[in-house]
C-alpha cells in the first residue's frame, strides 16, 4: 500500500456573500475532489489546537500525525532547518520578510511578492553592512529570510505580530514588544536607512513595483529538541515536496526526504504533496484568484492522483490546513474538511469536497493529529 497526501495551504475560509454564502472552496469547481469525497471518508479536523497560533506550523505538524503542542517548535527554527542551519543553544533563528510600508501602513507583507533574485540581493547587502556578533542574516525564498541571533534567547520571550496579520494596518502599534524588542527595533531600524538607499529599490520602484522599505522579524524559534523520526513512529519511509521553506523544515525536523514529484512513490511509502498558492491568494484578498488556485490543483494534481490510484494499490489524504478568509486576508484555527479515499476506506455518506459538506458528515477529528491515524490504520 502506498499513501499520497494532498496539502491545500489556506483553501478554507468562510462563507462570502458574493458567492451566494458559498465558501471559496464550496465555489471552486473541484470534480476529482468530490469524487475522492463520494467515494470515501469526508470529515473535519481540527488542526489547530486550541490557544495555539493559527499557522501553518501548527497545522502542518497536525497533518502529519505530531502533536503541535507537545512537539512546538518555533517556526523560525523550522524554516532555518529547512535552510540548513544549525542553530547553537544560545541561538535564536526569527522569520524575517522583506516588507513595504507606506505611510506608516503595511502595505504589502511580501514587498510587492518581490522575486527571489531581487531579494536575495537586497539581504547580501543588509547582511553585509548589519551581519555581526549578534546578527546573522540569511537569505531565502522570495520575501521569506531568517535572522538568526546570538545570545538573545529572551527573543523567545518577545511578542511579534506577523506581517500578513496587519495588511492596511497601521504598524506602529503592532511593533516588538517586551524582551529584546528594542534590540530588533534598532536593527530594523539600521535596516531601513540601508533600503532607502538601495539599488535594487530605485529599479523596483522606477518599475512601478513595490520597494521593500522595511524589514520585519517575527516568529522566533530556538534549537528544536529531537522530534521522533516519522519512519521510526509509523514503521513507512516517507517524502515531502514543497516550494516553502517551513514544509520543508518540517520535513527534515522529521526525518522525511525532500524531493521532485516524480517517481515518488516507487521509492517511499507516505509522499506530502504541499501547494502553497491558496493561501497566497487568501492573503491577498483575491476571491477569485483563490478559487482559480484551488480549481487548478483539483485538475493539474488530484486528476492525475486519481489516476494513478486506478492502477496502484494507493490511499489518498487531500485537506487544507487551515482556512485563510479572504475577507480578513489573514489565518484563522478553525476546524477544515479533509476526505481519505482508497482500498480499505469507507464511505461516509459524504458528497462534495467543501466545508459544509464535511461538516454534514458529523465526523470531526479533534485533535486534528488523528488524520494521520485514520489514513494509515488497517493497511
Amino acid at each position: 500500500m502506498k499513501y499520497l497526501i494532498v496539502i491545500l495551504d489556506g483553501a478554507s475560509g468562510w462563507p462570502i456573500d458574493a458567492l451566494g454564502g458559498k465558501t471559496t472552496l464550496a465555489a471552486a469547481d473541484t470534480p476529482n475532489l468530490d469524487a475522492l469525497a463520494k467515494s470515501g471518508t469526508l470529515g473535519l479536523a481540527r488542526t489547530v489546537p486550541s490557544g495555539a497560533e493559527p499557522s501553518s506550523a501548527a497545522a502542518c505538524t497536525s497533518i502529519l500525525g505530531y502533536d503541535p503542542v507537545a512537539d512546538y517548535v518555533g517556526r523560525g527554527a523550522i524554516e532555518a532547518a529547512s535552510m540548513g542551519i544549525d542553530l547553537a543553544p544560545d541561538q535564536v533563528a526569527l522569520r524575517l520578510n522583506l516588507v513595504t510600508i507606506q505611510d506608516g501602513v503595511m502595505a504589502s507583507y511580501s514587498a510587492g511578492n518581490i522575486a527571489t533574485e531581487e531579494s536575495g540581493a537586497i539581504i547580501t547587502d543588509i547582511a553585509t553592512e548589519l551581519d555581526d556578533s549578534t546578527f546573522k542574516l540569511y537569505p531565502g525564498v522570495a520575501y521569506r529570510h531568517i535572522l538568526v541571533a546570538t545570545g538573545h534567547l529572551e527573543l523567545l520571550k518577545t511578542t511579534f505580530t506577523p506581517p500578513h496579520d496587519i495588511s492596511d494596518q497601521c504598524v506602529e502599534s503592532f511593533m516588538p514588544t517586551g524582551p529584546g524588542a528594542d534590540l530588533l527595533l534598532d536593527y530594523m531600524g539600521r535596516a531601513r536607512v540601508l533600503l532607502d538607499n538601495s539599488a535594487v529599490n530605485r529599479c523596483r520602484t522606477t518599475g512601478g513595483s513595490s520597494p521593500a522599505t522595511d524589514v520585519w522579524p517575527f516568529w522566533p524559534g530556538a534549537a528544536p529538541r529531537e522530534l521522533t523520526p516519522f519512519a521510526e513512529m509509523r514503521g513507512l519511509s516517507a517524502a515531502m515536496t514543497s516550494g516553502v521553506d517551513l514544509l520543508n523544515g518540517l520535513a527534515a525536523l522529521v526525518g522525511m526526504e525532500r524531493l521532485e514529484i516524480a517517481g515518488a512513490l516507487n521509492d517511499h511509502d507516505v509522499v506530502v504533496i504541499h501547494i502553497e498558492s491558496p493561501d497566497e491568494e487568501g492573503h491577498a484578498g483575491d476571491m477569485a484568484g483563490k478559487i482559480a488556485a484551488i480549481e487548478a490543483i483539483d485538475r493539474e494534481v488530484i486528476a492525475r492522483i486519481r489516476g494513478y490510484a486506478r492502477e496502484h494499490e494507493l490511499r489518498i489524504l487531500a485537506m487544507p490546513d487551515h482556512p485563510t478568509p479572504v475577507e480578513i486576508k489573514t489565518h484563522v484555527g478553525e476546524p477544515v474538511p479533509f476526505v481519505l479515499a482508497g482500498p480499505g476506506i469507507r464511505h461516509n455518506r459524504g458528497t462534495s469536497f467543501c466545508e459544509d459538506g464535511a461538516k454534514e458528515t458529523g465526523l470531526l477529528l479533534d485533535p486534528g493529529r488523528g488524520v494521520m491515524d485514520l489514513l494509515l490504520e488497517s493497511s
